[in-house]
């Protein structure tokens, strides 16, 4: 196997796992290398005149330049940063048509609401299959481009049996981690048959959407979905095998968190409003060797012991002009936070991880460190990953350099294409 030094690096920053390797007999939701999620505190160690040598994709040795062993391929990246590929743990990018005439009406004072989601819909439908690969592609390289190695992409404008199937299918040639969200909005043709379209969503949809589906996620709102039509749907998908996922407090309070917690669910993206009890479940989620619910002793939840993710998405309250979640509160409870893009044509059609890590310094109470973090190492967990986000031996090689000499210029220097060169990647880069 060929060996590559990757060395001249001013400054690696190794961003700490969300893991502990607990080796053979770890609990049921564990990584596939045996390793058990936990709660950990986002730290970030930097080195100086480092090096990485990577061998068969994979991370074999990161130490001090002048100690690097030999290796068969050299690259010298001339005193740059480097850091882990970008896991962008919550996307939506098989869709069609754009509702920048939203963006430009919630700019003049008129107030978002979930019920534009079925703009895109009708797009959606209307679109062909190819029509949809394109533009998922696009989205998916501009993302490379920007750092991003990992990606999730969810279904949600489809919601017809065939739709969110065809869409599933064309996410997964991009990236292992797809996500159902047939339960995104209530379509039209259901406005007076919303108890047909929860049984259709958790039924026949859910039948054929899995084989294509790692995970299944609800969006809980006014406008989305109830708390109860969320248990039913998420309980159906977990039986089916898939890993939950949900949308909750993005629009105002409800028990959608703490339902995310009840089931197990690996993340519960938005947390814009959090009350006291949402924060002390996800706390609790987050203590290491605690169940995270009853559920996951009965077959009614994952049964793992992993935390539930706070995945917040800020690209939302820029494009919305929502409140921004409260990062600071979260972290110094102990929450696990990671950090997504949302990129989707009409709450937040950003696919910059590094933008997003500059709002969550500026306004959500984040160190850059923990916003650095969050983008690698909280995704991951967020997608319940023990291979990407960090760079530890035996990690992915899903290198990022900058051309800046701290990884400090992602949120110091917001807008500018900071990105010199990736390395590694998810198979959607090669389409």
């Amino acid at each position: 196997m060929t060996t590559t030094l990757i060395t001249g690096i001013g400054e690696l920053a190794l961003p700490s796992p969300s893991f502990l390797s607990t080796g053979a007999g770890a609990s049921t939701g564990a990584g596939s290398d045996g390793s058990r999620f936990t709660g950990t505190r986002p730290t970030v160690e930097l080195r100086r005149d480092a090096a990485i040598v990577v061998e068969d994709g994979l991370v074999a040795w990161v130490g001090d330049a002048s100690s690097a062993p030999a290796a068969d391929e050299r690259v010298d990246v001339e005193g740059r940063a480097v850091i882990p590929g970008f896991v962008d743990s919550h996307s939506h990018l098989v869709f069609a048509g754009d509702r920048a005439d939203e963006f430009e009406a919630r700019m003049a004072g008129r107030r978002y609401e979930a019920g534009g989601i079925r703009r895109t819909v009708s797009a959606t439908r209307q679109a062909t299959d190819e029509q949809l690969r394109t533009g998922v592609q696009h989205h998916v390289r501009q993302m490379h481009a920007q750092g991003t190695t990992t990606v999730e992409i969810k279904s949600g404008y489809g919601l017809t049996v065939n739709d969110e199937r065809r869409s599933l299918a064309i996410a997964r040639e991009f990236t292992d981690e797809t996500t159902y969200l047939g339960a995104h909005v209530v379509p039209a043709e259901y406005t007076d048959r919303r108890d047909d379209y929860v049984t259709l969503v958790a039924g026949e949809m859910l039948e054929r959407a899995a084989p294509h589906a790692r995970w299944i996620d609800v969006f809980i709102e006014d406008g989305a979905f109830t708390v109860d039509e969320a248990r039913h749907i998420l309980t159906a998908g977990i039986r089916k095998g898939l890993g939950a996922r949900v949308h909750a407090g993005q629009l105002g309070l409800s028990d959608g968190v703490r339902l995310a917690v009840e089931l197990g669910a690996a993340s519960v993206d938005h947390c814009t409003f959090l009350s006291d009890a949402d924060i002390e479940a996800l706390t609790a989620s987050a203590d290491e060797g605690a169940s995270t619910s009853e559920a996951a002793t009965t077959g009614e939840g994952t049964g793992s012991n992993a935390p539930t993710v706070a995945t917040l998405l800020p690209g939302a309250e820029f494009s919305t002009r929502q409140p921004y979640p409260n990062a600071r509160r979260l972290i110094d409870a102990g929450v696990t936070v990671a950090l997504a893009s949302d990129c989707n044509p009409g709450s937040s059609y950003t696919s910059s991880l590094a933008f997003c890590m500059a709002v969550a310094v500026r306004d959500m109470g984040m160190t850059p460190a923990e916003a650095l973090w969050a983008s690698t190492s909280g995704g991951a967990a967020a997608l319940r990953r023990t291979d990407v986000g960090h760079l530890s031996v035996g990690a992915r090689a899903d290198l990022v350099v900058l051309d800046a000499p701290s990884f400090l210029h992602l949120a110091y220097r917001p807008g500018v294409p900071l990105v010199s060169r990736v390395i590694g990647g998810a198979k959607s880069v090669a389409n």
